[in-house]
């Protein structure tokens, strides 16, 4: 697999040099080859900034270093390796001849990223695109690239395993989202690991792992982020809460796939390429 790697940490230091009133354009500039193959409504801009990406309508003297940074850890660089040991060890897999990679720089007063995501996340949902957003703290900057194993790993299973946004199921985008995790460590370690997954722990993480076993088989993407994002994600979109806690569904998702791996004896490589519905039946967990 070829992985094109766009140089947006360069674009973003050349922006953020701009006058203030040229960065809008030059974002949409920047995120436009995406837009040209994913459908987006709206302007650019404002799904940016709704995203959780830096402003580009106001200064503010912590982006540019932040930039700057990650150009001197050669960030995207890292992005590239990881993803081509991820590629090589998913050879049994299906996959792309091409993969696209969009970072973006995230805003770190946003909530929903700094809070409730760890301050980065990425989207790998989309054929043949890849998309990356972080503010690079000190516990993130060394993560960015393991982030971009997580969403290839979801590029890759659902290339070889059908997700129709229609038909998928609760069960199957929380297992989704543990068997990503579960890879990750497997490729590095649990310290590339994301945050996401040890969030929710105790009584919490028991009310949310009975509610989406009781919802396992519930279909349809307009219901299934909300037991993986949680409560808090929905009303900030403005989606209904399910009473699910702050992003429970990536605990869970973890604990059905720690559970199917041990039962099963495959490993997280091999797991990719089956549907959650038959790795839960072949582990006795459904």
């Amino acid at each position: 697999m070829e992985f094109i790697v766009h140089d947006t940490l360069t674009a973003m230091a050349a922006l953020l040099r701009r006058p203030l009133d040229e960065r809008p354009d030059a974002i949409r500039d920047m995120l436009g080859p995406m837009r040209q193959a994913i459908p987006m409504p709206g302007d650019l801009v404002d799904i940016h900034h709704q995203a959780g990406g830096f402003r580009v309508d106001a200064d503010d003297p912590r982006y540019l270093p932040a930039v700057e940074r990650m150009i001197e850890a050669d960030v995207l660089g890292q992005v590239r390796r990881e993803l081509e040991r991820a590629s090589r060890r998913l050879g049994d897999a299906r996959q792309r001849d091409a993969l696209q990679v969009m970072f973006v720089l995230g805003n770190p007063d946003d909530e929903h990223l700094m809070k409730r995501s760890g301050g980065y996340y990425g989207m790998g949902g989309s054929p043949g695109w890849l998309f990356l957003l972080a503010w690079p703290g000190e516990e993130v900057i060394g993560r960015i690239a393991h982030c971009a194993v997580h969403e290839f790993h979801h590029n890759v299973r659902f290339t070889n395993v059908e997700w129709d946004p229609v038909a998928v199921t609760v069960g199957e985008h929380v297992v989704a989202e543990g068997l990503a995790e579960a890879f990750v460590r497997e490729l590095s370690g649990p310290e590339a690991m994301g945050p996401w997954s040890a969030m929710v722990t105790g009584e919490e993480f028991d009310r949310a792992y009975e509610l989406i076993m009781k919802d396992f088989d519930l279909a349809g993407m307009q219901h299934t982020s909300a037991y993986v994002l949680g409560d808090g994600a929905m009303r900030a979109f403005g989606q209904e809460p399910r009473g699910i806690p702050d992003m429970a569904g990536y605990a869970v998702g973890l604990r059905l796939v720690d559970r199917a791996l041990a039962a099963t004896g495959l490993t997280a490589t091999e797991a990719t390429l089956l549907p959650a519905a038959e790795l839960m039946r072949r582990a006795g967990i459904r």
